[in-house]
């Protein structure tokens, strides 16, 4: 039973229970106040403990080192992913350029899993990896819009400057992550020990509730939009994050991560983000068709993410 429990962690299980019990359209629903709430704790909790750990003596070796792979991850991956669904899908090139964004940013909750499961096995990581995933949001967002525009996309109202600036840098996720990385960096260990059973106490069963929530949504969006999905479009969505993930494997390795740290650049290099993206491709890329962007990185890279990606990246960083 323990090699059982190491391979399937409770909170990949839970996601999988929501995705059962949606599939078999079970009467089971998490309130959506509550899944907010679970969704600004999880952000809180991973953004506080990375600021404490960053406090902490040495706790910044690495930092630049982390940031710039990550940065470079985040605006270089939507280039093959680009081309990818250029020549094998189809699809039209406002569309391509604003999934191939998605698989440039990252997942919150992709990394909350990967950082619960490696804190469950005991395996430490650099505690400035939330600053690294924070930074990764952006500088997809403008490599998808750059692919779109080189080749004439891009259509539709003109874009306002102003109003894609501030849904990218003011994202509510991304600024309560880097607000609580802050309150945890000035905080230090003495903060971090005043809010352990916050932080610390909650988080596994926290992280549960709210990935039973993502197994019932990823459901309910595969009804919506995966109609309209080829098969060509479903297998980029599984084959994108092994590219990425094995980038972001060995892009922790040049950094000299620790393996935790390694674990935690692979999960975060195969992810694609379903927040900050779509609100600002929805603004950037009027044209693109989010029905195939939602629901690509939502319906098909997540739960592909959560029961195959993690722990195939955790085992090859040898953790």
């Amino acid at each position: 039973m323990t090699g059982l429990a190491t391979l399937f962690p409770p909170p990949i299980l839970f996601f999988a229970l929501g995705f059962g019990a949606g599939a078999a359209r079970a009467d089971l629903s998490i309130p959506d106040a509550l899944a907010k709430t679970l969704s600004l704790y999880l952000m809180v909790a991973i953004g506080l403990k990375g600021g404490a750990a960053l406090a902490t003596p040495g706790g910044a070796e690495g930092l630049w080192a982390a940031l710039a792979v990550g940065l470079a991850l985040s605006f270089l991956l939507p280039v093959p992913a680009f081309g990818l669904l250029r020549l094998g899908t189809g699809l039209d090139r406002d569309t391509a350029a604003a999934v191939s964004g998605h698989y440039g940013s990252v997942s919150v909750v992709t990394f909350a899993a990967a950082s619960g499961i490696l804190a469950t096995r005991g395996v430490p990581a650099e505690g400035f990896m939330p600053a690294v995933l924070a930074a990764m949001e952006t500088p997809a967002i403008l490599s998808a819009i750059l692919l779109a525009r080189l080749g004439g996309g891009a259509g539709g109202p003109k874009l306002q400057g102003g109003k894609l600036a501030r849904e990218v840098l003011l994202n509510g996720p991304v600024v309560l992550l880097l607000g609580s990385f802050l309150i945890g960096w000035i905080t230090g260990p003495a903060g971090k020990a005043q809010l352990a059973p916050f932080t610390e106490a909650l988080f596994p069963g926290a992280l549960c509730l709210f990935l039973l929530e993502m197994g019932l949504m990823a459901v309910r969006q595969l009804r919506v939009g995966g109609g309209g999905l080829s098969a060509r479009l479903i297998l980029f969505a599984l084959a994108m994050p092994l590219i990425g993930g094995a980038a972001g494997l060995a892009g922790g390795l040049l950094a000299g991560l620790s393996p935790g740290g390694v674990a935690l650049m692979a999960v975060l290099g195969g992810s694609a983000s379903y927040i900050a993206v779509p609100a600002a491709m929805r603004l950037a890329l009027p044209l693109a068709d989010p029905g195939v962007y939602v629901t690509l990185s939502v319906a098909v890279t997540f739960p592909f993410n959560i029961l195959v990606g993690i722990p195939l990246w955790l085992r090859m960083a040898g953790t």
